[in-house]
């Protein structure tokens, strides 16, 4: 399972959300599934159908508590984790996840993306 998490700000694009997965996912094998926060899946719901690809919520205290590499001040005071990418990653990797690709930002700065490895 190889799944790219994502942030993003309010007004990010669909084009936000690909370019951030294009430089996340350089080099590596192609991934199975898309994670967010619950509070922002409605807005990366398009790329998911876009790409064929399920969609992970994940829950406030699951991005709190899940350790992430990267720290952004705001998504720290936001979602209370230091990367809203980097966790939703993570967390819906499962608990044997590991991260391959720490948060990249969009060349817009307004979409992260992290690709983790987990079984589901």
């Amino acid at each position: 399972m190889m799944v790219a998490g994502f942030g993003f700000r309010s007004g990010a694009t669909l084009e936000s959300l690909r370019a951030a997965l294009a430089l996340a996912q350089q080099g590596l094998p192609p991934v199975t599934h898309l994670a967010t926060a619950q509070t922002k899946a409605t807005t990366l719901a398009p790329l998911a159908r876009v790409l064929g690809l399920p969609l992970a919520e994940v829950a406030a205290d699951a991005l709190a508590a899940t350790p992430t590499h990267t720290h952004s001040a705001a998504s720290r005071e936001t979602h209370h984790t230091g990367s809203v990418a980097e966790a939703a990653a993570l967390a819906a990797a499962g608990p044997d996840a590991r991260l391959l690709r720490p948060r990249q930002i969009s060349p817009d700065r307004m979409a992260t993306c992290a690709i983790a490895q987990g079984t589901p």
